[in-house]
């Protein structure tokens, strides 16, 4: 298998999965295929920082899977080779955890100076930084995307993310 991700650049391995990884696999294959983290972020549609806020309920959630399915999670078929645990750790630690930690605190810090009676949404799009923001959100998001259609795969499941067939011009 080979995924491209933001931040972290190729993962690239053989991955025979086990019983336990498919089901893992297919734990966060729904929390990804339900969130905004794949699903693309128009400019009025919402607030970048509940796409960074649904990113970070990742943590819980994956900690969570990891915790349910224990060490047959990430069993030792070699050091090549991809398990759920090492892929899931990996998009976490070294793909969304840079991403949050770089913008959390510098859109926290932007929305504090809203004044009363402006809304969330006007005050975030005036934020000289939220066009830098939202290019990076939707980056992760195409490489979630990857994620979770390698995560339906091992599951042994149909993709239920957005087909672009079936949304036409939204799915541009």
């Amino acid at each position: 298998m080979k995924l491209k991700l933001p931040f972290v650049g190729e993962i690239s391995g053989s991955w025979a999965p086990q019983q336990a990884e498919a089901k893992a696999a297919w734990e966060l294959y729904v929390e990804l295929a339900t969130r905004i983290s794949v699903v693309r972020l128009r400019r009025d549609e919402g607030l970048a920082r509940e796409a960074l806020s649904s990113l970070y309920t990742l943590f819980d959630t994956t900690r969570g899977i990891l915790r349910k399915y224990g060490p047959e999670a990430s069993p030792r078929d070699g050091a090549d080779s991809i398990t759920f645990g090492k892929l899931a750790l990996t998009v976490l630690n070294a793909a969304v955890r840079p991403l949050l930690a770089r913008w959390h605190p510098r859109l926290g810090s932007w929305e504090a100076t809203r004044a009363d009676g402006v809304a969330a949404i006007d005050h975030e799009n005036e934020w000289e930084h939220i066009e830098e923001l939202r290019g990076e959100i939707e980056a992760m998001r195409v490489g979630l995307l990857q994620v979770a259609e390698l995560l339906a795969n091992v599951a042994g499941a149909a993709p239920l993310t957005p087909d672009r067939r079936l949304l036409g011009d939204l799915g541009k």
